[in-house]
């Protein structure tokens, strides 16, 4: 037997005004995806934005449906449409910020399980790191430097 100890790294911002500017302009734009998110059952609305390598920034957001679970994160939706529209470009960084009509959701809200593996498909074939942010409505933002450094023993298509 042999125990391995598996360590990840983040960095914390404080807030919104500590990010890069361009940092900024995407979670910005994020946060504009977010507010046209179709939640009417969960009332907690996600957006993201995803930087293309050429400059373009691709928004998605979750959209909902009344026969659960038939609906679809924002990573997801903003990640297909980049590889359905963009399929030669590389994804550089994607913003993920989350808010609830509910209550203030003011501690960072990462991306679920499922885009986690979708994303990592993604960096994987890409062969390069896709940076991650989020935040929830207000508060502190996370940032790591590799989408894979989320999702430890990764499954890819190697095991295919």
């Amino acid at each position: 037997m042999k125990k391995i100890e598996v360590t990840t790294s983040a960095t914390i911002f404080d807030d919104f005004s500590q990010l890069s500017s361009e940092d900024q302009s995407l979670m910005q734009k994020a946060i504009e995806a977010r507010k046209k998110a179709y939640a009417p059952y969960s009332k907690f609305k996600v957006g993201a934005a995803l930087l293309l390598d050429n400059g373009i920034v691709i928004l998605g957001n979750n959209q909902e449906n009344a026969a659960y679970p038939s609906g679809m994160c924002a990573e997801r939706v903003a990640i297909w449409k980049a590889g359905s529209e963009y399929p030669n470009l590389k994804v550089k960084k994607i913003a993920i910020t989350a808010a609830s009509s509910q209550t203030e959701v003011n501690k960072p809200v990462g991306p679920c399980g499922a885009c986690r593996q979708t994303l990592s498909e993604y960096e994987i074939n890409q062969k390069e790191p896709i940076e991650i942010l989020f935040m929830g409505e207000v508060g502190q933002i996370v940032k790591t430097e590799s989408l894979l450094s989320l999702l430890p023993f990764s499954f890819d298509s190697s095991y295919l």
